[in-house]
């Protein structure tokens, strides 16, 4: 299985922790995410070992900065042979085809995708920063803009993502969190999706954190989830 579906969230706090299920696992059954916690606190040398492991690593850091930081940036991330990348799409045209230059001046040219609009942001919560679109429409309009700016794709969640696929054509990546497999446990989350569900409305990469990396064998979660995306 050389291209899998599936994104696993590295939600740990050392690279001790991180490391144990990392080589708990296949590199053929996932791709590995390394958030901000866990970047901050080990560095770019983590992300090293993981791609010397063979592991496709997404490196999300959300980089928003002016169009030359994000540049240098980006090409710094690129270099580290990271799989994908993101920046947040509210940083503007300028800066995302500043970010699109960094990773073309590396050798590894990886996937760049933008973030639109946090999922924790409300229509009061964007009201609040000066936007009056509701939360549904930025999203569209970002994307959009995304796309001229030609990266690659977005983060979205999946319940946007049967809209932003008809919107902006089926080479668009959407890589969408929120994924709960069918045997897991939902918690008190009240908009969640199985993996297939997910694929199905216009996914195209699936990040699943806790019910793969708090499983008892999580090789075995990963192979039932890869078998329900064939």
């Amino acid at each position: 299985m050389s291209d899998s579906k599936i994104i696993v969230a590295l939600d740990y706090s050392n690279a001790g922790s991180a490391m144990d299920f990392v080589d708990s696992i296949d590199p053929a059954s996932c791709k590995l995410k390394v958030g901000k916690e866990l970047f901050t606190r080990e560095g770019p040398q983590f992300v090293a070992k993981l791609v010397e492991k063979t592991f496709d690593v997404f490196l999300d850091l959300k980089f928003h900065d002016i169009p030359n930081t994000v540049k240098h940036a980006c090409q710094a991330a690129a270099e580290l042979g990271v799989w994908m990348l993101n920046v947040h799409a509210l940083g503007g045209r300028a800066m995302l085809q500043a970010a699109l230059e960094g990773i073309d001046k590396s050798a590894q040219h990886p996937y760049l995708v933008a973030v639109t609009v946090l999922t924790s942001m409300d229509h009061n919560a964007l009201s609040e920063v000066g936007i009056s679109n509701s939360p549904e429409k930025q999203v569209s309009l970002l994307a959009e803009l995304v796309r001229a700016a030609q990266l690659h794709g977005v983060v979205c969640s999946a319940q946007e993502a049967s809209r932003l696929r008809a919107e902006n054509g089926d080479s668009f990546l959407l890589v969408t969190p929120g994924i709960r497999p069918e045997s897991a446990d939902v918690g008190d989350q009240k908009r969640v999706m199985t993996p297939r569900k997910a694929m199905e409305v216009g996914a195209s990469y699936l990040v699943i954190g806790r019910p793969i990396t708090q499983a008892t064998d999580p090789a075995s979660v990963l192979s039932e989830i890869n078998q329900q995306l064939v």
